[in-house]
């Protein structure tokens, strides 16, 4: 299959051409962790505010929203390129006949 990251839409072998593009996507994997490392923060912050400690609490809970925001803003750049490379590709080979 070899490196897609530069169109990772499988334009030609399936019906679903976005099926598996977050494996494909390797632009996309900052923010998966970031969001990944977002929610294991809101747990610690979750646990830190059942053992009483406060101020764990609040700077682990900012953290998350700060970690989450970052994640999910990384997210939507990335699916913005994936749509704006599909938009391309298809106005190139709009007068392909079907296959």
């Amino acid at each position: 299959m070899g490196n897609t990251y530069r169109d990772p839409v499988d334009h030609h072998r399936t019906t679903q051409p976005h099926a598996g593009e977050t494996l494909k996507d390797h632009l996309a994997w900052p923010g998966l962790l970031l969001v990944a490392l977002a929610v294991v923060t809101f747990v610690g912050g979750l646990a830190a505010e059942g053992y009483m400690h406060m101020q764990w609490a609040v700077i682990l809970g900012a953290g998350a929203l700060l970690i989450g925001i970052v994640g999910t803003a990384l997210l939507r750049v990335e699916r913005r390129r994936v749509r704006r490379v599909e938009a391309q590709w298809l106005a190139e080979h709009q007068n392909r006949p079907a296959a």
